[in-house]
């Protein structure tokens, strides 16, 4: 088999989460032991540190990645999902594996696939693991995929775990409050392991104190050391933040190619994550991390974050797909300047999405549409749902389409925003 011959085997045999939605859910770690074992345990070969929370995970990850290249070590980084190719999942120094890697390891162990029936993202975590092994990494950088008690990644023992920050999101499968979701997340807490959560949270902070008091770790909450004195954008267009601690600023003019602005929670969340770290015994300097921070983009190959796509008129996209995620990228579009508004907006058909459309603005032309996957919703039945809440619009089956009319009716001082499901955002960048 080819490259693409290989994925569609992978796609067509194996249940894939962010495509098919629960079928491909398992509550357990069953398959991904087994084939741990079969793989003979690779995760044990190389360092580990477990990145987990509803949102900012994924920059989180990426920035840490970031850092340790810049300081010289050799670095994997798994994260999920993919929005271009499959192989963004996985990287060592921010190239993704090859085509060749992928092939092979399908064609080498299909028996067993076929034998267990395992997921695509437990097959997806094995092939990351088995790839790193085989790269003689330093240190991987984990993105927890869902959860995290029960997720594939949580076989490893890591240096050092993190927790972004909880939010309302997966509840079919994670609990229906902030504080049963927090139990899920807290299941990467291990025993005499340092643990870093991002924020604090009234409604989380007790369960995550509880877990690690009970696993003997030490927890951290960064936004109680670190704090954003001050933030502006530069003329290279990166952001530039002043951060403080209790002795006073302690990061001056530090830059960052991200430019959405709930980075700055995931900033503090990384710098606290790098003072554990070098107690670790991990060689990071600071000239390391002003490096690191300033080109994340170019280091690891992250997409999909407040990230421009035109000019004339201004075209931006996110991947915020959930209430808390979405709420920061509204936010952030009332402080962009433009003219009139256009929102091109999917969702899946498994999120409860009334919440969303009740922050969504109504002074805006909206172009519904739908991701070519099984799990989008019929952009005619989101287009009837946000009527409900004042938003108007046309609805569009195809994301390009829904773009293109965006597009021939914006002037050139117009915003025009794509988002709502990281699977739209993945048909436009």
């Amino acid at each position: 088999m080819n490259y693409q011959e290989t994925l569609n085997w992978l796609f067509d045999q194996l249940p894939m989460y962010q495509r098919q939605g629960k079928a491909a859910y398992k509550a357990n770690l069953d398959n991904t032991l087994d084939l741990d074992k079969y793989f003979n345990h690779p995760h044990r070969k190389f360092r580990s540190i477990h990145v987990a929370g509803t949102n900012g995970k994924g920059s989180v990850s990426h920035m840490l990645a970031s850092v340790l290249q810049e300081s010289g070590y050799k670095v994997g980084l798994y994260t999920s999902p993919h929005l271009k190719d499959f192989r963004e999942r996985i990287r060592v120094n921010g190239k993704m594996v090859s085509e060749d890697f992928v092939v092979h390891f399908v064609e080498d162990h299909h028996k067993k696939f076929e034998e267990i029936k395992p997921s695509f993202f437990e097959m997806t975590v094995a092939m990351a693991f088995d790839y790193f092994e085989k790269e003689n990494i330093d240190v991987a950088v984990v993105e927890v995929g869902m959860g995290g008690r029960l997720d594939s990644t949580n076989i490893i023992q890591p240096d050092l775990s993190i927790i972004t920050n909880i939010g309302l999101d997966h509840t079919a499968f994670l609990g229906n409050s902030l504080a049963e979701i927090a139990i899920e997340k807290a299941g990467i807490i291990k025993k005499n392991i340092p643990v870093i959560v991002g924020e604090t949270q009234e409604e989380t902070k007790q369960v995550f104190k509880k877990v690690a008091e009970d696993r003997q770790a030490e927890i951290y909450f960064a936004d109680q050391y670190y704090s954003i004195d001050y933030e502006m954008l530069s003329v290279d267009n990166k952001q530039v933040f002043n951060v403080k601690n209790d002795s006073g600023i302690c990061y001056l003019d530090l830059k960052l190619d991200l430019l959405g602005k709930y980075q700055a929670r995931n900033v503090l969340t990384v710098l606290r994550s790098i003072d554990l770290l070098i107690q670790l015994a991990y060689v990071i300097d600071r000239k390391n991390i002003y490096a690191a921070l300033e080109s994340v983009i170019n280091n690891t190959g992250l997409l999909g974050r407040w990230q421009i796509l035109g000019v004339n008129p201004t075209i931006i996209c996110d991947t915020g797909h959930n209430l808390e995620g979405m709420t920061y990228v509204i936010d952030q579009i009332k402080q962009t300047p433009y003219k009139n508004l256009h929102l091109v907006f999917g969702v899946v058909d498994d999120k409860n999405i009334d919440k969303i459309l009740e922050i969504l603005p109504q002074k805006a032309h909206y172009y519904f549409t739908k991701a070519d996957i099984p799990r989008a919703l019929n952009q005619n039945l989101l287009k009837e749902k946000a009527n409900k809440y004042g938003l108007m619009g046309e609805s569009y089956e195809k994301v390009e389409e829904a773009l293109q009319n965006a597009k021939k009716n914006a002037t050139h001082n117009d915003l025009i925003f794509i988002g709502g499901s990281t699977f739209v955002v993945a048909e436009v960048v």
